[in-house]
């Protein structure tokens, strides 16, 4: 996803707040070899872009953004997103740079697939996800979009650790594999 981004020049609250009346996000981009700049997001071109990609819940920490800033185009992902408590509106981003040759310390969404033929809810068990996410490194290429738990042969109290999810050889987990990813719960009522 394409951002065209405006340096920020004032940094009084005044600013930031006049910055969102009029739409905008205020925003840093980080990188690990030079110091943060304060940046300009245009509210309604970052939240076009979202509608048009239909991203996924939780997808956002996956997606890498091209970010273009005085003529030049660089890859960063959202490290860090802050919302009004109230109306959800987006307060600030957090953008870190990408390097082709540097791994990168991200949260990839897990998501469970089967859950329509999964012999324990058909006998009233309740999926419970224990954990949502897994903390991973890996090169910006090889940032997987989701992980894929299949449970379609789960029975009534089976579980599934984050050990059974299958992980490409060029990104290492940085989660405590032996963790119950999710379980089938008995639910009131179930055989």
């Amino acid at each position: 996803m394409k951002l065209a981004l405006k340096k920020r020049t004032g940094t009084a609250k005044s600013e930031v707040k006049t910055m969102r009346r009029e739409g905008n996000i205020p925003a840093i981009i980080y990188g690990s070899d030079q110091q943060s700049e304060k940046i300009v997001v245009t509210g309604d071109e970052f939240h076009a872009g979202l509608r048009n990609l239909k991203l996924k819940e939780k997808h956002l920490a996956t997606t890498i953004f091209e970010l273009e800033l005085d003529g030049t185009t660089r890859k960063a992902i959202v490290k860090d997103i802050q919302y009004h408590p109230a109306t959800y509106a987006v307060l600030h981003l957090d953008f870190i740079l990408l390097s082709d040759a540097k791994p990168v310390t991200i949260n990839v969404p897990i998501h469970v697939v089967g859950a329509s033929e999964c012999p324990g809810i058909k006998l009233g068990g309740t999926l419970r996800q224990v954990i949502r996410s897994m903390k991973i490194s890996c090169l910006p290429a090889d940032i997987p979009e989701e992980f894929k738990v299949d449970i379609r042969e789960l029975g009534m109290s089976q579980s599934k650790r984050l050990s059974e999810i299958t992980i490409p050889a060029s990104i290492r987990p940085l989660a405590i594999m032996s963790e119950v990813a999710l379980v089938i719960a008995k639910g009131k009522g179930a055989t």
